[in-house]
């Protein structure tokens, strides 16, 4: 910059520019006062350049929470055009997101015109609230080789839209478009002189679009995309199970921490940790760097990951043990004679059932649950974690209901239930049935078995050990009746690199996994448990399918023992669906998107809805940690999901791999996620599978609790949205200190879940207030509430700045 007056540097993550505050003061000093002369442009205004689709909602709004804020904080102004040029593909809630973070813009790279349906390089990138961004797709590359840059920009022409007049081309080396050489400036001046290729400058991407929106009619030419923008890499959906698993604890545990921590700060007057949730943050955020995330950085790179996310992890659950550890000591516990007070607190922002597990000590004749009016609980023994002589020792799995974040108190008193005593939440009392052969842990007979309660009735093949029905038994209609349980599990050679690169679909025959065992584990009033063993290579699945007494939903839990190198597996979900629709989650909302067996990104859930004989049906497949998803056409309609695969790392075509060398082999060894089976009349949207997800991923958290006065009651909610179409996503404290005390206000914000205009009436218990708002559909919006109760509620936007400016 002292050297060439005219040349303008765009630097376009933020974190980058901590870590130069942090290390050389002097020369971030320099970089505030280029910045100030506008030849230092800071764009994209995110924490990093982040994968575009495997994120949570929440996380795509704190990249620019942090981001824009460290930049009003450090130079007085935050960016105004988002850029993230890098990732593989981009969701299609990005535009809202944007514009509630104060970018107009967006800049990308990928997919290219011959990668998608979108061919011009300048358009309107429509969200499905209306929420309108101006998109630049750069053309050719982000960045150059470090001599003359007349390859870069002939390259660029000639693939960009030449209807536009001109163009704004990306130079510079690095990976990311880095820093550029003489070299390169030099030839910039020369070509400009040259006139070979018309007039050239130095610019910022502001100017450039300022200009180009400046030009008469340009804006009502442009074209309109109201869809996401995919796909690249198609791999990057499944590779490396780990860091995508680590990177769901993290960002749940973090929200869930936020959450405790703002109720005990407004409640109790506790220091909001500010410090510590940003530094858990920065931790999320920084590994959903797009090759990070994805699986497609080196294996090294993973040890850091691990470790960083743990650091997050270990923060949030630090501080949610310390906020229930002071509404705990406030709950007023009488004490009973023999028995042990179990509080259970519900991070979630709408009232969960689930069932809860409990060890317990010097109990010879077992135990029975009640609630806090002594109620019978419905319970039942359970497998314990630990493994010891003393026949005291057991563990009880019972049914929570736990009030909207909130806490309810139960009790585990001696001996087990009374065969009379009641032990059904609602309905008539009939028994869940497992219909085997033998004892629980015994083999099952060649007929197969029966998992069946008052609402479904569901058969497994024997032959197959997978379901071969799924009736409602109020309707009649089963989605999976006689479909072929051998394409459950689908093993196949994966000759694709690491990122899968040109991939269209996963969605290949496979081997079946050889069914090894099925196992009745565990039968009683609360639920049964089926244990299903498979086989292949070296590597086993084990998945146990639960099924409780009041729910149609099936619940799998699964131990993935992988050691196959270059090959993956396919999970496969048949039904008999006719004229089948495919639904997927995307970041704060879901899209329809084709049937034709393409891998296909998504958050936690996919739907596939049609009809039976005429009826409407549909399935819907909730999942933990996974994101590569299928939905394929044919006499048996399927959803497939990519449980693993495991190709070299950071193995890039058309790079060829030496036979004779050695290579480390993505996911070996063992990996656990869960899934649900949620089968509906026709319309996903009743099973609520977004809350599904939630409380799947993370689950209430029950404490042992002793016994003593306090001033909270036994049960007690703080935050209710009333498990409507509105969802709240986020409960926190605010970043600016509350004018009153220094302390926080309460920060709340939803999103509307089924694309139609809804109501929200949210309860504010912790401050004794109710927001009722409109949500148009698909509309994220946020609110400070004061801690003041003088004060008024207001609205803000996704970087917690008022909304009207003041």
């Amino acid at each position: 910059m002292e050297e060439y007056p005219d040349f303008v540097f765009t630097c376009d993550q933020v974190v980058l520019l901590s870590w130069v505050e942090e290390s050389d003061p002097a020369l971030f000093a320099a970089i505030q006062a280029r910045a100030a002369e506008g030849r230092w442009v800071n764009a994209g205004g995110w924490w990093v350049e982040p994968d575009g689709n495997l994120g949570m909602g929440e996380s795509f709004v704190r990249q620019g929470l942090l981001g824009q804020r460290y930049l009003v904080s450090r130079f007085g102004r935050p960016a105004t055009v988002g850029m993230n040029v890098d990732p593989f593909g981009h969701h299609a809630m990005l535009p809202q997101i944007l514009r509630g973070q104060g970018l107009d813009s967006y800049l990308f790279l990928r997919p290219g015109p011959h990668e998608g349906d979108l061919e011009p390089t300048l358009f309107w990138w429509e969200s499905p609230d209306g929420s309108r961004v101006l998109a630049y797709r750069i053309p050719h590359e982000y960045g150059s080789p470090p001599g003359p840059v007349d390859g870069q920009l002939e390259k660029a022409l000639a693939s960009m839209d030449r209807g536009l007049g001109d163009g704004m081309v990306f130079y510079g080396v690095g990976n990311h478009g880095g820093g550029p050489t003489r070299a390169n400036l030099d030839s910039v001046h020369r070509f400009d002189r040259m006139g070979s290729f018309g007039r050239l400058r130095m610019a910022s991407p502001r100017e450039y679009l300022d200009a180009a929106l400046a030009r008469p009619g340009l804006a009502d030419r442009l074209v309109v995309r109201r869809d996401d923008l995919q796909h690249h890499a198609p791999g990057c959906y499944s590779a490396h199970s780990g860091v995508k698993a680590w990177q769901r604890r993290a960002q749940h545990a973090v929200l869930a921490a936020e959450r405790w921590a703002a109720v005990v700060a407004v409640r109790d007057g506790l220091p909001y940790p500010r410090a510590d949730l940003e530094r858990a943050w920065q931790q999320v955020l920084f590994n959903q760097f797009h090759d990070v995330l994805p699986g497609s950085a080196i294996e090294t790179a993973y040890d850091d990951a691990r470790d960083q996310l743990g650091e997050a992890t270990a923060i949030a659950k630090r501080l949610v043990v310390r906020a229930h550890n002071v509404l705990a000591r406030q709950v007023d516990v009488p004490f009973v004679a023999g028995s042990q007070p179990v509080l259970v607190f519900n991070p979630h922002p709408w009232a969960v059932s689930t069932d809860v597990v409990m060890t317990y000590a010097a109990q010879p004749s077992g135990v029975r649950v009640v609630d806090e009016a002594d109620r019978a609980v419905v319970s039942q023994p359970t497998a314990s974690t630990s493994v010891t002589a003393d026949l005291t020792r057991g563990a009880v799995v019972f049914r929570a209901d736990v009030p909207a974040l909130g806490h309810r108190l139960y009790r585990l008193l001696p001996g087990f239930p009374a065969p009379d005593r009641p032990a059904w939440s609602a309905g008539p009392p009939q028994p869940l049935r497992v219909e085997a052969a033998g004892r629980p842990g015994g083999p099952l007979a060649p007929g197969g078995a029966v998992l069946e309660n008052d609402h479904v009735r569901i058969e497994l093949d024997p032959a197959t050990g997978w379901l071969c029905s799924y009736r409602d038994r109020v309707t009649g209609v089963d989605v999976l009746a006689g479909v072929d349980g051998r394409t459950h599990t689908q093993v196949c050679a994966d000759p694709t690199d690491t990122w899968g690169h040109r991939v269209v679909s996963y969605a290949w025959p496979g081997e079946t996994m050889e069914l090894r065992r099925v196992v009745v584990r565990e039968t009683g009033p609360l639920r049964a448990r089926v244990r299903v063993e498979r086989g292949w290579g070296a590597s086993t699945l084990v998945e146990e399918l639960v099924l409780d007494h009041d729910s149609p939903v099936l619940r799998v839990d699964v131990t993935l023992d992988w050691r196959e190198p270059a090959h993956l597996l396919k999970l496969r979900f048949p039904t008999v669906l006719s004229d089948p629709r495919a639904t997927f989650e995307i970041p704060f909302g879901h899209l329809e998107r084709p049937v034709d067996g393409a891998e296909e990104p998504a958050q936690a859930w996919v739907d596939v809805t049609g009809t039976v004989d005429g009826r409407p049906a549909g399935l819907t497949l909730v999942t933990t940690d996974k994101h590569g998803y299928d939905v394929s056409p044919g006499e048996q309609p399927s959803i497939g999901v990519t449980a693993v695969r495991s190709p070299v790392y950071a193995w890039h075509d058309p790079q060829l791999l030496d036979p004779d060398g050695f290579h480390a082999y993505q996911d070996q060894g063992v990996q656990r996620f869960r899934y649900e089976l949620v089968p509906h009349a026709g319309d996903h949207r009743v099973a609520a599978p977004t809350r599904r997800a939630a409380v799947l991923a993370t689950g209430v958290r029950a404490m042992v609790e002793s016994s003593h006065p306090g001033s909270l009651p036994p049960v007690v909610s703080w935050v209710d949205d009333g498990g409507g179409a509105v969802l709240v996503t986020a409960v926190k404290g605010s970043e600016d200190p509350a004018e009153r005390g220094g302390g926080a206000d309460l920060v709340v914000r939803a999103v509307e879940t089924t694309g139609r205009p809804a109501r929200a009436r949210i309860l504010l218990g912790l401050l004794d207030r109710v927001l009722e708002e409109d949500f148009g559909p698909h509309q994220i919006r946020t609110f400070r509430v004061p801690a003041d109760p003088a004060a008024r509620v207001q609205e803000v936007d996704l970087v917690e700045w008022p909304v009207d400016g003041s």
